[in-house]
């Protein structure tokens, strides 16, 4: 049995995005990988399979190092962005992307009097 065939049964199972370590630790010896690292050959072959390919992987990344099957994510994460899409727009009001604050300081030199101390007056 392949490293992506277990990692998919133990998904199937749980149910919940799980990360890496969890899923190498719930698998244990079904691994065919004799590893050192298993935590790194099972984030190396989900990596790998999403990017190969893409919306066809049985996986998708929910956070970095967390992994779910695409289709038990895609319920969930889909009404989630629905609902946080309908409470960000107010009643009447359109969605606007919120402005970015300047950087401090930006546009003029620094001077002494920007600078605060913290040494004892003498």
């Amino acid at each position: 049995m392949s490293t992506l065939a277990v990692v998919e049964e133990i998904l199937r199972e749980t149910a919940v995005p799980m990360s890496v370590r969890e899923i190498v630790e719930r698998a244990g010896v079904r691994l065919p990988s004799k590893s050192k690292t298993p935590d790194t050959v099972v984030a190396r072959d989900l990596s790998m399979d999403i990017k190969k390919k893409g919306d066809a992987s049985l996986f998708v990344r929910t956070s970095p190092g967390r992994y779910t099957l695409r289709a038990l994510a895609g319920s969930t994460q889909s009404a989630d962005l629905r609902m946080a899409d309908v409470k960000s727009i107010a009643p009447g009001s359109q969605a606007r992307k919120p402005a970015a604050a300047a950087p401090s300081g930006a546009g003029r030199a620094r001077s002494d009097s920007d600078v605060q101390g913290g040494g004892f007056a003498g």
